[in-house]
């Protein structure tokens, strides 16, 4: 399966913290798994750090990959599937998660309930 972390997911299991419990730890200790982490992740943690809303480790990518996390690009076609999604949601890394999600047949793992409003598998 195809897994791809949401922001604050990535931070957390970066972080060893107790909220990534149940069916995600689970999915991400799966080694047959194929955790996907989005340049919408590390775009996000880049500007609100800069913003000084987020404090977060440099070498949060850096750390992810090199823990055998694969990268995902934003793609073209990303970019163009996130004009077809509802409104459900306005934070726009959120949106252009759900679309890679869909666009790559991928389940997110995240805690955000907003989310479940799209047809997108999400584990928690």
């Amino acid at each position: 399966m195809k897994l791809l972390l949401d922001t604050h997911v990535a931070l957390w299991w970066l972080a060893d913290d107790d909220r990534v419990g149940g069916d995600a730890a689970r999915q991400l200790d799966d080694a047959s798994n194929r955790v996907l982490l989005s340049a919408a992740v590390a775009w996000e943690v880049a500007i609100k750090r800069s913003l000084g809303k987020l404090r977060a480790p440099a070498e949060l990518t850096a750390t992810l990959l090199g823990a055998g996390v694969q990268p995902l690009p934003i793609t073209l076609e990303h970019a163009s599937a996130v004009e077809a999604l509802p409104w459900h949601h306005r934070d726009p890394f959120d949106r252009l998660l759900v679309a890679q999600a869909i666009v790559e047949r991928a389940t997110i793992i995240s805690h955000d309930d907003r989310l479940r409003s799209y047809d997108v598998p999400i584990i928690w």
